[in-house]
């Protein structure tokens, strides 16, 4: 199957949480077809070639075929700071919050994407919020990196 033509591939705001993607295939090549939610994280995980191949060429042989996994513990840990996020920041210092609404003020000469807050957002949560709530994916998380 070709990979579709988008013709304007920008379809969510940098300043807001995406909330449409492009699907793709079990190959993960594009489709054209919008799903009307935000892109789970996956790996992109290497399958093994064949021992035996074909004389015929193609780009598998140059890059080889993946399949798509999810990425779980991403993806609930961005549930977690959303939650965290639509209440106001909970288990944070007076200081972490006025940081955290500067940078989101929209009157700012230069505001910042919604990637670089969630970014500091995750962070924040990671080191301050989440043993207080109880997240107990999250500090296994900071747990193994330590």
């Amino acid at each position: 199957m070709a990979q579709a033509t988008i013709e304007n591939p920008i379809i969510n705001s940098p300043f807001v949480e995406p909330a449409r993607h492009f699907v793709m295939d079990a190959d993960g090549k594009v489709t054209g077809e919008i799903e009307t939610r935000r892109r789970p994280s996956e790996f992109f995980v290497p399958v093994a070639r064949p021992r035996k191949l074909s004389a015929q060429l193609s780009m598998d042989q140059f890059s080889g075929p993946t399949r798509q996994q999810p990425n779980e513990i991403v993806n609930e840990i961005r549930q977690a700071v959303g939650r965290w996020r639509q209440q106001d920041y909970p288990h944070t210092t007076s200081i972490t919050r006025d940081l955290l609404q500067h940078w989101r003020d929209e009157d700012r000469e230069r505001r910042l994407f919604f990637c670089q807050i969630e970014a500091a957002e995750t962070a924040i949560y990671l080191t301050e919020a989440a043993e207080k709530t109880g997240d107990t994916k999250a500090l296994n998380v900071i747990r193994a990196e330590h």
